[in-house]
């Protein structure tokens, strides 16, 4: 069996956007007949252009290729170019394809993808939901803790045990910062109305990009500490770990981190350091899911955890979901609420979604199919970037 065809899908996510403004999907077939999908989890070029970065590394690497060969097809892609190290933007066009081919591996074997990586071990997968904003909110659920806490209580009525926020401002291009006392005020007055509304429903996952320098994330955490955060994310930029693990040392609170980085090689570098012990990895950038299911092990070696991470699409969500069947350590999944709205739309058959957990699906590989008519009803035409820093701070 070999790898024959490519077809790339720009797809602009609909208001309200949750997720991102767009998609990037791409699509391989086989010589005989069989397809499967991946994501590219890439905002830093426009989609179109990375869709053109897809289509040169499939010319490149991929056509031709027989789609169980994953490891080759790692090696050859993360060296191209006599690169041989993290790059953010290759390693995102590499996950889809690396996951398109385990799409094709397990509707060839007729397995899902989690039986080809060890088995399921999760009948069920914890998830966790943002607060999103509502259709006649009178203020911001991001800026207000009384709306914050009654959303709160809303998404743990449908069945979430954890759900997460970020009070504490805009993150900017010249981050890292000082909190301000103002946001740390606010950051504080959140934590205690959810923790107050939900009691021990659920768990409150404290988000922040990476905002701020070493010394004002331990300011914040004291802050935060009392109220028992299941985690503090990303408390500084994710370019030295050291300095994250320097915040970890000065907390209860379990540090996050992943979602920005690839590789094993940068998770490594996160767990020797002793940085985080909750790893986030988006398998639409980390390298793909044998990369992802390397790092989990690696975790699981360090008594860390995963918890994939999901701002993105379904592909995505749907690849998160398989690695987190097979993963002993597994924490908990990011969902984009329960899986409906154009994450639902998108595909021929939504996720399942249940009382809080995700269902890990029985069809073989990926267990879902992108409903090409949507992608194309929904074209991108912007020239935003899935995500856009502020230049300063507010």
């Amino acid at each position: 069996m070999k790898i024959t065809d490519l077809k790339t899908f720009v797809v602009g996510n609909p208001p309200p956007h949750f997720g991102g403004r767009y998609f990037v999907f791409l699509k391989l077939t086989t010589d005989s007949g069989i397809e499967g999908i991946g994501e590219v989890y890439a905002a830093t070029f426009g989609p179109h252009t990375i869709a053109r970065m897809v289509e040169d590394v499939f010319a490149r690497h991929v056509q031709g290729m027989d789609p169980f060969r994953i490891e080759t097809l790692w090696r050859n892609v993360y060296s191209r170019g006599f690169s041989q190290r993290p790059d953010i933007s290759l390693m995102g066009v590499l996950s889809a394809l690396e996951t398109a081919c385990w799409d094709i591996i397990g509707k060839e074997v007729n397995k899902p993808i989690y039986e080809l990586l060890g088995g399921r071990v999760h009948d069920r997968l914890r998830s966790y939901t943002y607060l999103y904003p509502q259709p006649g909110d009178k203020t911001d659920v991001y800026e207000d803790p009384d709306l914050a806490a009654e959303r709160a209580v809303e998404y743990a009525d449908q069945g979430f045990t954890a759900v997460k926020f970020d009070p504490a401002g805009r993150f900017s291009s010249f981050d890292p910062r000082q909190p301000s006392l103002e946001r740390m005020e606010l950051s504080e007055l959140f934590v205690k109305r959810l923790r107050e509304a939900l009691g021990t429903r659920a768990d409150l996952l404290f988000g922040t990009h990476g905002q701020f320098t070493t010394s004002g994330a331990i300011r914040l955490a004291r802050k935060i500490e009392p109220y028992d955060p299941l985690w503090f994310e990303e408390p500084v930029p994710p370019e030295m770990p050291e300095q994250m693990a320097e915040v970890a040392r000065h907390t209860a609170i379990p540090i996050a981190t992943g979602e920005r980085l690839t590789t094993k090689y940068e998770f490594a570098r996160v767990l020797r350091s002793g940085a985080a012990s909750i790893l986030q990895m988006a398998l639409g950038r980390v390298g793909g899911l044998l990369e992802g299911k390397k790092i989990a092990g690696m975790a699981e070696a360090h008594y860390a955890q995963i918890a994939p991470h999901l701002y993105c699409g379904p592909v995505e969500g749907a690849a998160n979901a398989q690695l987190a069947a097979c993963t002993p350590n597994f924490l908990i999944l990011e969902s984009i609420q329960r899986w409906d709205g154009f994450h639902g739309e998108i595909l021929k058959k939504p996720m399942v979604w249940e009382d809080g957990y995700v269902i890990p699906p029985d069809a073989p590989g990926l267990g879902i199919e992108l409903d090409e008519e949507v992608a194309a009803a929904n074209p991108y035409d912007d020239t935003e970037l899935h995500l856009e820093s502020v230049e300063h701070p507010l």
